[in-house]
This record gives C-alpha cells, sequence and structure tokens, in this order.
C-alpha cells in the first residue's frame, strides 16, 4: 500500500532575476512501512519537500500533487479541505523540536491529542487521565519518564528532540517526517534519536521519512534513500550502494558536505525493503551537468 505518493511537484522561490525553482517537477512514492531517507547538499529542497507533503507550503499553482493514504494533501497548487484529518495520520519532528520550552515534558507530548479531540478541550488544556497515561508511557518509550514535570527549556537537544519523537507516538501518527531532526545534536544524542525512530518503524510499523545531512546515519538506519539535487531526485534506491565515488558523481564537491565522518555507536541494520534492489539513478539536466 502507498502511504505517500507525489507527482509533477514544482516549488519556485523569488522573482525575476533571483528566481529559482526549489523543487523541479519532482515525482516520488513511499510504501507503508518504509523507512527512507532525504539526502542533499545544503538547498537541494529536503525541508522544502517535507513541508510539501503535510501542506505546510504549496506548491506552484497548477503543479503537484500529494496525498497520504489516498487522502489528498493538495492538489493544483490548492490545500485539501479534508487536511486537518489527514495531518491527524502524519507526526512531524522539526529540526528545532518545535517544543513550548516553559510548559512541562508531559504537557508538550499531550498536544500530540490536539487533532483528536474536541477544540475546546484543547484550547483550556483539559486532557483525560487516560490521555496522560498514554502520554507517560510514550515518554517511558523514549526513556523521558522521568522529566515528565520538567519545563521543556531545561532539558538537552536530544531530549527535546526525543520528546518530540513521544509527541507523534500519542498522536497514532502512521506517518513520521523528520527535517533533519539531528543536524544540531551530537553523535551519542544523534544515535539515539535515529535509534527511536527506527524502532518506531520496525516495532510499529510507521512509515518514516527522514532528511538527513549525514549519509552514513542514512546508510545505517534507512534501507532506502532518496537523493535530491537542485530539487531533482537523482537517485532513489539501496542506502548501502551510496558509496563516496556515487556521491562524487551526484554532487561533485558538493558531496564533501554529505561525507561526516562521525559515525553512530551500535548502529541498528536493517535488511533493504525498498523494491528497487540496485538502485536508480535518474537522468536529469542536473545529473548530467556534474
Amino acid at each position: 500500500m502507498t502511504a505517500i505518493a507525489i507527482k509533477d511537484l514544482t516549488k519556485t522561490f523569488g522573482s525575476g532575476a533571483n528566481r529559482r525553482k526549489a523543487l523541479n517537477a519532482l515525482s516520488l512514492q513511499v510504501e507503508k512501512g518504509e523507512m527512507v531517507a532525504l539526502i542533499g547538499a545544503s538547498g537541494s529542497g529536503k525541508s522544502t519537500l517535507i513541508r510539501h507533503m503535510i501542506g505546510l507550503t504549496l506548491a506552484d499553482r497548477g503543479t503537484g500533487n500529494i496525498s497520504v493514504f489516498d487522502q489528498n494533501v493538495q492538489a493544483g497548487g490548492r490545500i485539501s479541505r479534508s487536511i486537518r484529518q489527514t495531518r491527524v495520520r502524519v507526526g512531524v519532528v522539526f529540526q528545532q523540536f518545535n517544543l513550548v520550552s516553559r510548559l512541562p515534558l508531559l504537557t508538550n507530548v499531550l498536544v500530540g491529542f490536539l487533532g483528536s479531540i474536541p477544540t475546546w478541550r484543547g484550547l483550556l488544556g483539559l486532557f483525560t487521565h487516560q490521555e496522560k497515561l498514554l502520554a507517560m508511557q510514550a515518554l517511558k518509550r523514549v526513556g523521558l519518564a522521568e522529566y515528565a514535570s520538567q519545563r521543556a527549556s531545561t532539558l538537552s537537544g536530544g531530549q527535546q528532540q526525543r520528546a518530540a519523537i513521544a509527541r507523534a507516538l500519542v498522536q497514532h501518527a502512521q506517518v513520521i517526517l523528520a527535517d533533519e531532526p539531528i543536524a544540531s545534536l551530537d553523535p551519542e544524542a544523534s544515535r539515539k534519536v535515529m535509534d527511536h525512530l527506527s524502532a518506531l518503524n520496525r516495532e510499529d510499523g510507521t512509515t518514516v521519512v527522514v532528511s538527513l545531512h549525514q549519509v552514513d546515519y542514512a546508510i545505517r538506519y534507512c534501507p532506502r534513500t532518496v537523493a535530491l539535487h537542485e530539487g531533482i531526485v537523482v537517485y532513489d534506491g539501496p542506502s548501502a550502494n551510496l558509496t563516496p565515488e556515487l556521491l562524487k558523481s551526484l554532487y561533485g564537491s558538493d558531496s564533501d558536505e554529505l561525507l561526516v565522518p562521525q559515525r553512530p555507536r551500535n548502529p541498528v541494520v536493517l535488511a533493504p525493503k525498498s523494491k528497487t534492489q540496485q538502485g536508480r539513478l535518474v537522468e536529469t539536466p542536473a545529473l548530467a551537468a556534474v
């Protein structure tokens, strides 16, 4: 079953001489239960693509069709009227955590229920005993139960990112979109965050799409990688095939940006789930010019 379907997605920023295509007629399909890495040098379109998947950014008018489990997110540059129902099924983990720093960690996790409870309860912050129990279970799962009453601002970056994952857990998200979740973390915190995302994929069957700057994390955690260059898919296939030589052919000197020397300890190695066994180099003008 297809979890995410994207067809002919184009996004243009700026005007006149500053006009540029962040995404260029991009098409992509992610199957249910996959864990897929999005890689690319800065400005390749990774974050822009993830924001389109949840309808936080609209495509150019008349372009692009995005659906999640056959529910429309946007089409032709217009947001779906049923976007609220679709967003309930999608958890988003941002690079900057998106926690309310002055609120306790437990309250931040309870925010994951807002899409499924009456609006008036959400506005008043009224959560049931059962909802609080579920939030505590989610915090326990990511190793943060003992910090439930602490303000979010007192936690480390890695802990806050794991709290964002707990928030997606209580949301019962079927898809998790993680936008460079380890970009600002040290190697040990990065490993823990990726371990938890991998566990959600492996144990719960959650579809995970994670954008990464570090290719070694993509290789160790994600069976499939989609590489972007100037808003175009230039590779789609097994992460194990991402050799330095291949990255050099895709990105030229920009490949150095992706070959980060630090490596996570005790990596999780998963068998590839992708139907594409040998990978697919996508012939595009951008690739041919490298």
